[in-house]
């Protein structure tokens, strides 16, 4: 048995009431049971019935924990970059070893399936592989001899103790997007995960103890509204990234600005998918319904919006609509399964609604995922979904609905397709479909939106490069991971240095210049 396991085994916490595990914290290099007195359900979508039970973090769980990262900054902060980057490796290979466990919990407690798991452990690891470059991308600059015997030169440090909130629909993704640079960087970090799926959190937890990381560089607090604002308010964390809705990350900026910290919110999305005339309409329909409702339409870049330009409109909605009675929905536990639930029950009633909204607002339901009968009424299921006819001013246009449902909006020109991208609240990703280089290049200088893709539909930048959107997607100056999470996890120090011949001193009170 690893020692992760025997962990696992030894500490699974105390029994929540009706008899299920329930989900404590990490502090300090350990699991830690929380002292509100509060909790939550951790529902199984694939059943609807509560799995489990997780504790809400008091004012005091929170403290404790970052008093723990604060405690073990110093020496972390020392630690040479080859030390750092050893434990960082090992880091990676844990995860890599037990992904099949991490994506068991995303299952269980997400709904993924687990090909759509282990896809996400994937792009995580690809995270935690360039924070193990740390000693490259903390190089700083030189100039030698600048003025008459002085050098300038600049280095990065890090912050301190540095926070994360991410959400339920990446819970072991996101956190990796964060940890990884935010470690490598030397500073200590304190994550805050979604209440709705907290059980990779702990495992990850357990996987760098045993990777090296000493304790109080890395913690979890589980919790609701009050663990965020003591985050957010905590006068010795100096910055926090956060991952969710719009109206949320408008206020975690807010907040977090208010109180003295530097942080990257971001927020919600529409993402259109602008289908050109000259599109390969077959390729464009397998990309529409691979990024509609992969994950059950649970991304921040899924595809919600087809926009079907100059007359491809009819071929378009036909092609999909084929294709969506061919996805087979159901539990992770079925290896056949390529699309599993919805995290909650009111979510996936909330998704279901637009299913109402959009025909009496003036669209066409196509497809009807209500009408799957297939799921035998458990769980949080809802059919892949289908509206056309969508027009701007509607409830399915204007929210991010996030969910299995896909709006299909006409139009007759490029200049209507970009003005549709340009004129939303949300830049968070976009994409088109052509076979024209020069219609595809005019598109990336057009579009007001963070990441573009060219024939594909989810534009997620690997991971040397960064993620983030525009507009409404983005509170905050840095995009997420890659180089500018370097820059968002350090600050920059310049220093003149000049070793000069004592006896060449003298009194100047001129203003310094270069000679």
């Amino acid at each position: 048995m690893t020692q992760v396991a025997e962990s696992r085994q030894a500490s699974a916490g105390p029994t929540a009431p009706g008899g299920s595990e329930s989900v404590g914290h990490w502090i300090n290099g350990a699991r830690s049971a929380g002292t509100s007195g509060r909790s939550g359900p951790i529902f199984n979508p694939a059943t609807g019935s509560i799995a489990r039970q997780v504790d809400f973090a008091s004012v005091a769980d929170v403290d404790r924990a970052v008093a723990a990262a604060a405690a073990a900054f110093p020496a972390w902060r020392a630690l040479s970059l080859s030390k750092r980057t050893e434990i960082l490796f090992r880091i990676r290979n844990l995860v890599e070893a037990h992904r099949r466990d991490l994506a068991a919990l995303l299952t269980a407690e997400h709904g993924k399936v687990p090909s759509d798991a282990l896809g996400e452990i994937a792009r995580g690891l690809e995270n935690l592989e360039f924070a193990c470059g740390v000693p490259q991308l903390l190089k700083g600059g030189f100039s030698e001899q600048v003025s008459s015997g002085v050098d300038v030169y600049q280095i990065r440090q890090p912050l301190g103790v540095v926070a994360g909130i991410t959400p339920f629909n990446f819970p072991a993704m996101v956190p990796m997007w964060m940890f990884g640079n935010a470690l490598a960087c030397g500073n200590t970090f304190v994550l805050k995960p979604s209440e709705k799926d907290p059980s990779a959190s702990l495992l990850l937890g357990e996987l760098l103890a045993e990777a090296g990381v000493p304790d109080g560089v890395f913690n979890v607090v589980q919790g609701d509204k009050v663990a965020v604002d003591r985050l957010l308010e905590h006068p010795d964390i100096a910055a926090l990234s956060f991952v969710g809705s719009t109206p949320i990350a408008r206020y975690i900026y807010e907040t977090g600005t208010r109180h003295g910290k530097r942080v990257q919110a971001l927020g919600g999305a529409k993402n259109h998918m602008v289908v050109l005339p000259d599109a390969d309409i077959e390729m464009a329909a397998d990309a529409a319904v691979s990024a509609g409702y992969g994950s059950a339409g649970e991304r921040c870049m899924a595809i919600s919006v087809v926009v079907a330009v100059g007359g491809v409109g009819d071929s378009l909605v036909s092609a999909i609509s084929e294709r969506l009675p061919r996805i087979k929905v159901g539990p992770g536990s079925d290896a056949s399964s390529e699309m599993g639930p919805l995290v909650t029950r009111e979510h996936r009633d909330k998704v279901a609604g637009y299913l109402d909204s959009g025909p009496a607002q003036g669209a066409t339901l196509v497809v009807d995922g209500r009408s799957d009968a297939s799921f035998g009424g458990a769980g949080f299921f809802l059919g892949p979904s289908l509206i056309d006819d969508v027009t701007p001013d509607m409830d399915c246009y204007r929210d991010e609905i996030f969910g299995p449902v896909l709006g299909v909006v006409r139009v007759d020109t490029y200049a209507e397709a970009l003005a549709l991208v340009n004129d939303n609240p949300y830049g968070n990703g976009t994409a088109i479909f052509t076979r024209d280089g020069g219609a595809a290049r005019q598109f990336q200088f057009d579009c007001n939106v963070g990441m573009v893709g060219i024939n594909v539909p989810i534009p997620v930048p690997v991971a040397y490069y960064s993620f983030g959107g525009w507009k409404a997607s983005l509170f905050g100056d840095t995009h997420m991971y890659g180089p500018e999470g370097i820059n968002f996890y350090t600050r920059a120090k310049v220093v003149t240095a000049r070793w000069p011949d004592p006896g060449t001193s003298s009194v100047d009170l001129g203003f310094p210049r270069t000679r």
